[in-house]
């Protein structure tokens, strides 16, 4: 089968388009006919080696996190799957991924796929929605009329979080440039600040509830934010490498958002969609031979919004 491969650590010219061995399920695992997976920010992390330490890979290694497609084999133990299932998940990071035609899954990290979209596009759900969900019930424990600021809300996790923030019954203020204000307010945004005019400080008229941060801002400024939560409020952060501030004195805690798979939750997700709750927004489609370039376009700063990248004859 083709695959995106890389046989060593470094910039997007380490990624080959290749013949590799197909797959085999094992016992609990199925094989999926991959129709898409995407690009995420931490796959660029991932092939410089940057993640070496939490995510220790077995080279050659395959990226792809997300993964929408069609089971083609059930291994041994499957209970719940058959072949023709259409199906979403999320893939370890150290597993081999879905940038190619085929892949073997957990069974557990499964959910069928969304029936009101196409298969392809589905693949843009599981690890932006799930971090989006995680982000504001596991760890915020968002609560209908509360205030949540989402630092960073026109990226890919960002509209998702302020959707699911607005569902909620929360007032969400987002920032974002003026070209994303109109997408931020359709997707349920009660305030749009202009990060690219003021500060997010003189913005707010009044402290929030919770700060969930997706964007690499400076570091001082991330320690800011704590001054813009209320006393016993939570700063939620994804910009792992640096860590979530706090303020013991009064209560407000930061917390590191590491993103895991859960096969219960994306289902909610993927209800959602199919209920018309939840909007998939997708910047780019492209073939899986182009994934290089993406990566390439990613570490120049010029990709914006989610890329789907589609397998062969998907």
């Amino acid at each position: 089968m083709k695959a995106i491969v890389f046989h060593q650590y470094g910039d997007p010219g380490v990624l080959q388009y290749e013949d590799v061995e197909t797959p085999t399920p094992g016992p609990g695992q199925v094989r999926v006919r991959v129709a898409a997976t995407t690009f995420n920010g931490v796959d660029g992390n991932i092939r410089a080696g940057l993640m070496q330490g939490p995510m220790p890979l077995e080279l050659p290694h395959v990226l792809g996190l997300d993964v929408a497609g069609t089971v083609d084999v059930v291994g041994d133990g499957v209970d719940g799957l058959a072949v023709g299932d259409r199906v979403v998940g999320f893939l370890p990071f150290v597993a081999d991924g879905a940038a190619a035609e085929h892949v073997v899954v957990s069974a557990e990290a499964l959910a069928p796929a969304p029936t009101s979209i196409p298969l392809t596009d589905a693949a843009a759900l599981p690890v932006v929605g799930l971090t989006a969900w995680q982000a504001l019930f596991d760890h915020a424990g968002l609560a209908a009329s509360q205030r949540v600021l989402v630092n960073g809300a026109s990226g890919a996790v960002g509209g998702y979080a302020v959707q699911l923030a607005s569902a909620a019954g929360a007032h969400v203020i987002a920032t974002g440039s003026p070209r994303s204000r109109d997408r931020l307010t359709a997707q349920g945004a009660a305030e749009v600040v202009d990060h690219t005019a003021t500060s997010v400080a003189d913005a707010l008229e009044e402290p929030v509830d919770v700060l969930l941060n997706l964007a690499p801002v400076d570091p001082d400024v991330l320690t800011s934010f704590t001054g813009l939560v209320r006393d016993g409020g939570v700063v939620v952060n994804t910009t792992v490498w640096m860590p979530a501030p706090s303020d013991e004195q009064r209560g407000v805690r930061g917390i590191d958002l590491y993103v895991r798979s859960d096969a219960a939750q994306l289902a909610e997700l993927v209800a959602r969609v199919d209920r018309g709750e939840l909007a998939i927004d997708i910047a780019e489609r492209v073939p899986l031979a182009d994934l290089g370039s993406v990566h390439a376009r990613a570490a120049t700063g010029a990709l914006s919004g989610k890329v789907v990248v589609l397998a062969p004859g998907a």
